[in-house]
């Protein structure tokens, strides 16, 4: 059918009809009749489906009739196969019921002692040899013998059976939930007559509608091509008709030839037709202007209208045109021409003619205006490309040369270079920041140059008006002699002079020599604010710049002063993220004798992170190494940083387990996740804190690492062998996630290993998937064994830096460094009292070893107290240590979890002391737990002042103070 419409629509009709020329010019055609208002140009299926053409109600009444012819047959169907459906179903359900109900052997089975036994194979067999849904025999009280479903017998029968015990056959119809069932209800007699039992067969109705449903398709078919047939047979009539009259009635066509003559005198193009013979067949009025044509020209022969040869020429030739331009007198005329025989049946021509003599001095305005509008587009596309206030400068002078100016320079305020507020103040003294096409114009000052805005120059007046200011130079004006000071036209230049001791006024004189004639200034306005100024100038024999180059060289500044303001305000808030995030970072290695470290900190390119690292030096010659990293970028991310490296310093300084400190974390970035989606404003999406961690703990005394990691990469060690290999450490969900328990890796570190620890900045990028920078990374380790950790970080560098990094790199190498064990003494204590006396000779006849015999006093208190408590309240075993490193540090362990804290006692109190001079006389105190149970420490200067620690006490009345704290 969409074929056949597209046939009649493309049928010919009144665009087709004989010229408008060719027709009578006798009345017009009755504006009253019927009809006459109509348009020709109707589409045909259109027509065809109208209920006014008879066409179209032909049309529709065939196609009505055969769809009542299909709905009625499918109607009658479905009624005829509803009722074969029943009847099937009844004679079947009866058929089967009373076979089963006579079959021989049935009162024998009845009257045994387990029917069902007897009767349900065969009810059975005779179900699925019959077609029924099922067959049910019961007792005359209705109670089931068999049935499909094993799980009814002996249930119920649910159906009439009481004319069945009478002696008649009972065929009834239900509705069940698997659909309408007609069952027959068939009795059962006995040799005496009497009614002995009940069988019922029973067949769901949609069983046996499936017959009429194959009928279906085939009526379906059968009216369908119906309609197809005769919807084209109908079509086909219609559009015979149609193309005999163009399907137009008279009045009509009258007003269709009214019409197109009207139309064809009234264009503005010129029109004209030859015959077969070359004579002209029809010229309008506008063909008559153009090429001065005489009244009674059609008839004539082309050769006799007394027209330019090449216009002639053109006429009478065979050959098709198409837009060529010929003088026709003082004009141009663009002709077209084209043969008439594919469409009239006879060889012809037709050809027409425009005027285009105005058009091109429109055409070239046009061009003008075009290419202006593909230098705004560019400039919108090219200046701006980066946030960088040097190269958005840089691309402004390099778009407007050499397609709007010669030479393109651009000045801006010094504040706006480094990011800050710009001032009016500054006006006066700005930096030439770009510079394009001057380089060979000694007088202009280079990038990089301070200049200065003498007052009146035309610099100076665009400053004060915020608008474009242009002067021109005349072509005779030339340096001027020795001494002279200078012309007038030299202050009218308004050009930028240099700041500094190599000043030189008779550069600038001396401009028109280089060839630089014409200059517009133009300021760099961006939010009300003055960023600098741009200069364009034209050198040569180009033309000078016009009132409309003006409008252009604002456009141009406008869209570079906003580039160039978001790249000042970017600057300022990058320094901004840069300074606070370096404020919040390590300003260098704590002091310590664990680790030799070394450390790089490298932000993104677009903007500061999160990451962060750390170097914590802890009691006992351990020291803690962090290394973590914030989703995200900007202060938010820094100022994230810093709440969480401010946490790792409290925590770890209560001697926490890496995988402890990592679950306090955890919690604190759910909290913090928790406020901000609290303070966010309805509507906006809350930002989720996410962070990754890795937290070391390494021991100078036996060399053993603790590890434990949150989403984190992980570490690299360096043997002093020359192998690389990352540490098996399991890795935990990110932080904020309140994912699973952290785990926690312990290996052992050779004296003279290197620890790598970094961020994911360091090993992934765009070009390159983590296994890739992970190879790497072990690739430039591998030759480190023997460099400082200094060294190190330079190597790595060298290797993994990314040309442009998108994230920020954190970079930590730490070298190991083991105690020597003269520095490490042990004792295992008793649990009695009386020992501490040994123990503290021990530890003073160490000191002495050590030549700390200064310090033994304060330790032999500190010691006593410590050990006296763990012997009352702790556990045993109980065991000293004492290590000599850049600290003395005394260690009390026991196999308790109880921990001691300080209280001021009263004066009237008998204990309650000892823990305050613990830590009046310690350098720093504490209590770390351990998998066997706790470590009670204190830490001394190497060479404490121990006249003043006696100067009120003496020996024996501090240790008759003693009394223990309770835990």
């Amino acid at each position: 059918m969409k074929a056949l419409f597209r046939r009649i629509r493309h049928a010919p009709h009144a665009s087709h009809a004989p010229h408008a020329s060719h027709a009578p010019h006798g009345p017009k055609a009755d504006e009253g009749e019927p009809g006459a208002g109509r348009r020709a140009s109707g589409s045909i299926p259109r027509a065809l489906l109208s209920p006014r053409s008879a066409a179209g109600q032909v049309f529709l009444l065939q196609v009505g009739i055969v769809v009542l012819l299909v709905v009625a047959a499918v109607t009658a169907l479905i009624l005829q196969a509803h009722r074969d459906s029943n009847r099937e179903a009844r004679r079947q359900s009866v058929t089967a019921a009373e076979a089963f109900a006579n079959a021989p052997g049935m009162e024998e089975a009845l009257k045994s002692p387990d029917p069902t036994a007897v009767l349900q194979p065969r009810a059975e067999e005779v179900r699925k040899r019959g077609g029924v849904d099922f067959v049910t025999v019961t007792d005359t009280r209705g109670i089931r013998y068999t049935n499909p479903i094993p799980e009814r017998i002996g249930k119920k029968f649910v159906g009439n059976i009481e004319p069945s015990l009478r002696g008649h056959v009972l065929v009834e119809t239900l509705d069940t939930p698997s659909g309408r069932v007609v069952q027959a209800v068939v009795p059962v007699t006995g040799s005496d007559g009497s009614v002995i039992g009940v069988v019922s067969s029973g067949l769901k109705v949609r069983s046996v509608a499936s017959m009429a449903a194959n009928q279906l398709p085939i009526i379906l078919g059968t009216g369908a091509v119906a309609l197809v047939v005769s919807t084209t047979g109908t079509a086909l009539v219609a559009r015979r008709l149609r193309r005999q009259t163009h399907g137009l009635g008279p009045v009509e066509m009258a007003r269709m030839y009214d019409h197109h003559d009207a139309v064809l005198h009234a264009v503005r193009e010129g029109v004209l037709i030859t015959g077969p013979d070359g004579r002209l067949v029809l010229a309008n009025d506008e063909a008559r202007r153009l090429l001065d044509l005489p009244a009674d020209v059609e008839g004539r022969p082309i050769g006799s209208l007394g027209l330019d040869e090449g216009v002639e020429r053109m006429l009478a030739s065979d050959e098709p045109v198409t837009d060529e331009v010929r003088p026709a007198g003082d004009r141009l005329l663009a002709v077209n021409k084209r043969i008439t025989a594919p469409h009239s049946g006879q060889p012809g021509s037709v050809a027409t003619l425009r005027d285009t003599t105005e058009l091109a001095a429109v055409s070239g305005r046009a061009e003008v205006a075009r290419a202006r509008l593909t230098l705004l587009y560019d400039a919108g596309v090219r200046i701006g490309t980066t946030l960088d206030v040097t190269r958005t400068a840089e691309e402004l002078a390099e778009v407007a040369v050499p397609r709007f100016a010669d030479v393109a320079a651009v000045d801006l305020l010094e504040a706006v270079q480094k990011g800050q507020e710009p001032i009016v103040e500054a006006w006066g003294r700005m930096r030439r920041t770009a510079l394009c096409g001057g380089a060979e114009t000694p007088a202009l000052p280079p990038a990089g140059k301070l200049v200065t805005v003498a007052p009146g120059t035309a610099p100076d007046r665009a400053l004060e008006s915020g608008r474009a200011v242009a002067e021109t130079v005349p072509h005779d004006v030339a340096g001027p002699p020795p001494g002279d000071p200078g012309p007038e036209p030299d202050r009218d230049r308004g050009l930028d002079r240099d700041q500094g001791p190599d000043r030189d006024p008779d550069r600038v004189r001396a401009m028109p020599e280089h060839g630089l004639r014409s200059l517009v200034t133009v300021p760099l306005r961006a939010r009300g604010a003055t960023l600098g100024m741009v200069h364009f100038w034209r050198a040569g024999d180009a033309p000078a710049f016009e009132e409309d180059d003006l409008s252009l060289a604002e456009e141009l500044a406008a869209r570079a002063a906003v580039a160039v303001d978001n790249a000042r305000r970017f600057t300022r808030e990058h320094a901004m993220a840069v300074t606070l995030q370096r404020s919040l970072l390590p300003r260098g290695v704590p002091e310590q004798s664990a680790l030799e470290a070394a450390w790089r900190y490298l932000p993104a390119e677009a903007g500061v992170g999160g990451d962060w690292f750390d170097v914590i030096p802890l009691p006992g010659s351990r020291v803690a190494l962090v290394v973590g990293d914030v989703v995200g970028h900007g202060l938010h991310a820094a100022a994230t940083m810093g709440r969480l490296r401010t946490a790792v310093h409290n925590l770890s300084a209560l001697d926490l387990p890496p995988d402890e400190l990592l679950a306090y974390l955890d919690d604190l970035v759910i909290r913090i996740d928790a406020d901000e989606r609290t303070d966010d404003e309805p509507g906006e999406g809350a930002g989720v804190t996410g962070a990754t961690c890795l937290y070391a703990v390494y021991d100078a005394v036996t060399g053993a690492c603790t590890m434990a990691r949150a989403g984190h990469p992980a570490a690299v060690v360096v043997r002093p062998d020359g192998t690389v290999d990352s540490p098996p450490v399991p890795v935990s969900p990110p932080l904020g996630l309140n994912g699973v328990p952290f785990e926690t890796a312990e290996l052992r570190l050779a004296e003279g290993s290197k620890l790598v620890l970094y961020t994911d900045g360091l090993i992934e990028d765009r070009n390159r998937d983590i296994d890739t920078g992970l190879a790497l990374l072990h690739g430039a380790l591998r030759g480190v064994a023997d460099r400082t950790p200094e060294e190190t970080c330079q190597t790595v560098l060298d290797t993994m830096l990314p040309e442009h990094p998108l994230d920020d790199i954190a970079l930590l190498v730490a070298g190991t460094r083991l105690l020597d064990p003269s520095q490490v003494a042990r004792w295992d204590v008793p649990s009695d009292p009386r020992a501490v006396a040994g123990v503290r000779r021990e530890c003073a006849r160490r000191l002495g070893e050590w030549g700390l015999e200064e310090a033994a006093f304060t330790l032999e208190l500190i010691l006593s107290e410590l050990l006296t408590n763990a012997i009352r309240y702790g556990t045993e075993p109980i065991g000293v240590r004492l290590l000599h490193d850049t600290t003395l540090t005394c260690e009390v362990s026991d196999a308790g979890s109880t921990s001691p804290r300080v209280r001021r006692a009263a004066s009237t109190d008998e204990g309650g002391r000892g823990l305050f001079l613990v830590a009046h006389y310690a350098q720093r105190w504490g209590t770390r737990y351990t998998p066997d149970g706790k470590v009670i420490w204190a830490e001394l200067t190497p060479y404490p002042d121990a006249a003043g620690a006696a100067a009120d006490l003496t020996a024996d009345a501090l240790l008759a103070q003693f009394d223990d704290d309770a835990p």
